[in-house]
């Protein structure tokens, strides 16, 4: 049995477009992880300086125009925090981008089938 032409092409574009939209989303959720693990180096490299000061150095956190003085345990304890929530994203977004992979390849794999068989199946 043959698929009309216009019902291939109908077929062959949508799957086209899933493909397209998939590679977007690989893209921006790539992106993401990577900016994701900077922000983790960078709040990994505070800590450690943090660290290395005496236990009454004064520190300052900025609040938009200004700064305010809090004591070392809480700005490390807000480091720590957001290291375990950018931890937690940087998995969810993995498990995205396997997901998005998945669809991707499932995607080229029927195209690539439709257009060997020509239509006919």
């Amino acid at each position: 049995m043959s698929i009309p032409n216009e019902a291939l092409q109908k077929v062959l574009q949508e799957i086209e477009a899933r493909i397209i939209s998939s590679q977007q989303q690989i893209g921006i959720a790539k992106a993401q992880i990577t900016t994701k693990q900077r922000d983790i180096r960078m709040l990994e490299l505070t800590s450690k300086e943090l660290s290395t000061l005496p236990e009454d150095t004064r520190v300052y956190e900025g609040v938009g125009k200004m700064f305010v003085g809090v004591p070392t345990k809480t700005v490390d304890s807000r480091i720590s925090t957001e290291s375990s929530e950018l931890k937690s994203a940087i998995s969810n977004l993995e498990k995205k981008l396997t997901s998005l992979e998945m669809t991707h390849k499932n995607g080229m794999e029927n195209f690539e089938r439709i257009l060997k068989s020509g239509g006919n199946s």
